[in-house]
């Protein structure tokens, strides 16, 4: 089989918004070769779908997107349609900012995340997948990370994540406020990418 032609095996990973840093250091393990499946069966007690934590001021912050209510009981995660209730994307940007403001590389990626975080997101991203997937195209492209393998671009074998692919603990890396709150683990890649800026590149380089 020609290289173009040839299957692509890929690690199938949960759904989820803005995964925690310890699945992206998988992701960056596999040279990119994994994706989230939007596929499965909606469960709403998987709540890393549509919810992600950050550290703030005082310590580990959930951040949760509202999503609408399924139009069937056997309904798949990739046809969960995002809500607008309560304005949230301005409940996450200034959530964000409160908590990553002082770092030093905030002002340099907000903007680039403000169709996430703006009037407007629920038209741009109606579905939770496409919000999902905006947020780790941005993620990977920033993490220098192959974008996540289509399945109409390739042929694919794949294989599912185990209980080892999201359970890997990661060195302590610097964070803002551990000199007060100490290190907390297993937050939203989101924790590392503006603590660290460019630098987290290395880091789960030499992982």
């Amino acid at each position: 089989m020609s290289e173009a032609g040839r299957a692509v095996t890929v690690l199938l990973l949960p759904p989820m918004l803005c995964a925690p840093a310890e699945v992206y250091a998988r992701i960056a393990a596999l040279g990119g070769e994994a994706r989230f499946d939007w596929s499965r069966r909606f469960d709403k007690r998987f709540k890393d779908s549509h919810r992600f934590a950050i550290a703030d001021t005082r310590g580990r912050l959930e951040l949760t997107v509202p999503i609408a209510k399924p139009q069937s009981s056997h309904c798949r995660w990739d046809e969960i349609r995002i809500s607008d209730h309560g304005q949230w994307w301005d409940v996450h940007r200034v959530a964000l900012e409160s908590a990553y403001g002082r770092t030093p590389y905030f002002e340099f990626y907000i903007d680039r995340l403000l169709p996430m975080l703006t009037d407007g997101v629920c038209v741009r991203y109606p579905l939770l997948r496409d919000l999902a997937g905006a947020w780790d195209s941005w993620i990977r492209k920033t993490l220098e990370l192959p974008a996540a393998t289509d399945a109409e671009s390739a042929p694919l074998t794949v294989c599912e994540a185990g209980p080892a692919d999201r359970e890997i603990v990661l060195p302590q890396y610097w964070q803002i406020r551990a000199d007060k709150l100490g290190f907390i683990s297993g937050l939203s890649v989101l924790d590392l990418i503006f603590n660290l800026g460019p630098e987290a590149v290395i880091y789960l380089d030499r992982l």
